[in-house]
């Protein structure tokens, strides 16, 4: 957690949040076509956003060079300008799949980044929300890729390499994705294994949030992480097309069907 909690007022309106699309992932064409979903939900919530944050792993792979950033996703961006151009908040997380993401989000669309999970205060209520990896007791194979990834020495070394090798080797690596092998079911429910929801109970016992909003399982999941708290993962984009939206009273994981 970083810093002061941000304060949302919704004035009837509400916040909308969603995770892994892993744009870009398993090829191109399934890609585009989830694309196209994407912008449709966008389109179909603007009129009711309050702010969109949107929750980590959004690229399959996303790499910034000092003067490149991966090709495609115009349609995609375009739409975050417009939500933009019409004053609506959006908030991003970097993920796993996209955790080298810099500053051309924010520089070009006015978009924060975010790097770790951030407090909410929204009509009175405690939120905390992230992407997830690398928290709680499991995930112990990521939290060491981690440690290499996210080493300055590491991506400064990557940057040497040219982005059309760069890219093919992440692409590649990709491949063995969960998101990209979705078929072996690998995203069941671990009952109280389910080490972001022993997190959140961590968390919990320190300070209390209404909600912790996370993304990272593929898994769309509302679990009780307290008397009053409630833990939510917010699934993926792949095959299931879930998100929560809270309107300052009460927050529900919904699936987008159009």
């Amino acid at each position: 957690m970083t810093g002061k909690p941000h304060n949302y007022q919704l004035n009837g309106k509400k916040l909308f949040f969603a995770s892994d699309f892993h744009l870009g992932a398993p090829n191109s064409q399934e890609s585009k076509l989830r694309e196209r979903k994407i912008i449709h939900w966008l389109e179909e919530i603007e009129g009711e956003a309050a702010a969109i944050l949107l929750v980590g792993d959004i690229f399959d792979f996303w790499f910034e060079y000092k003067e490149v950033i991966p090709k495609g996703f115009i349609p995609f961006i375009s739409k975050l300008h417009q939500l933009r151009e019409r004053k609506i908040p959006i908030l991003f997380f970097t993920g796993n799949h996209d955790l080298w993401m810099k500053d051309y989000f924010t520089q070009e669309l006015g978009i924060p980044v975010y790097h770790h999970p951030i407090e909410l205060s929204v009509n009175g209520k405690s939120i905390l929300v992230g992407h997830g990896d690398g928290l709680g007791p499991g995930d112990k194979q990521y939290k060491v890729l981690k440690k290499v990834f996210t080493n300055p020495f590491a991506q400064w070394l990557f940057r040497w390499l040219h982005p059309d090798l760069g890219v093919r080797l992440a692409k590649a690596w990709s491949g063995h994705s969960r998101i990209s092998n979705i078929e072996k079911n690998e995203n069941h429910f671990l009952g109280e294994d389910e080490w972001l929801w022993q997190y959140c109970k961590e968390i919990e016992i320190r300070k209390h949030h209404d909600y912790y909003v996370f993304g990272h399982r593929h898994l769309p999941l509302e679990l009780e992480v307290g008397k009053n708290a409630t833990y939510f993962n917010l699934g993926e984009w792949v095959s299931q097309y879930t998100y929560l939206e809270f309107d300052g009273s009460e927050a529900k994981l919904m699936e987008f069907e159009k």
